[in-house]
C-alpha cells in the first residue's frame, strides 16, 4: 500500500478533510504516478464515505462542518486533476 510521508493514503485523505493537510503543486510535486493515482481514488472514497454518513438535519455547525470537509476534498481533487494534466498523467 503506498504512503505519502510515512502515512497510508486514506489517513492523508482524512486529514485533508480535516484541514491538516493542504494540498497545492509543491505537495504533489515528490509523488510518483502510482502514488498520485491512489491519493484520487482515495480521495473520491472519501468524499462518498462523507456523503453517505448521516445527515444533520437540526445541527448548522454539524452541516456547515460536513461542507467544509466536503469543499476541502473537491479543491484537492481540482488541484490533483489540474497538476495531472500539466504533467500528462493520466489518473483514470
Amino acid at each position: 500500500m503506498p504512503t505519502i510521508r510515512g502515512k497510508s493514503l486514506k489517513a492523508i485523505t482524512f486529514d485533508i478533510a480535516e484541514g491538516y493537510v493542504v494540498v497545492n503543486p509543491l505537495f504533489l510535486k515528490p509523488l510518483d504516478n502510482e502514488s498520485l493515482k491512489g491519493l484520487y481514488n482515495e480521495i473520491m472514497k472519501t468524499q462518498t464515505f462523507i456523503r453517505g454518513e448521516k445527515f444533520p438535519h437540526s445541527d448548522t455547525k454539524a452541516i456547515r462542518w460536513r461542507n467544509t470537509r466536503l469543499t476541502r476534498l473537491h479543491s484537492a481533487l481540482m488541484i490533483i486533476k489540474n497538476f495531472a494534466r500539466e504533467r500528462r498523467i493520466i489518473l483514470v
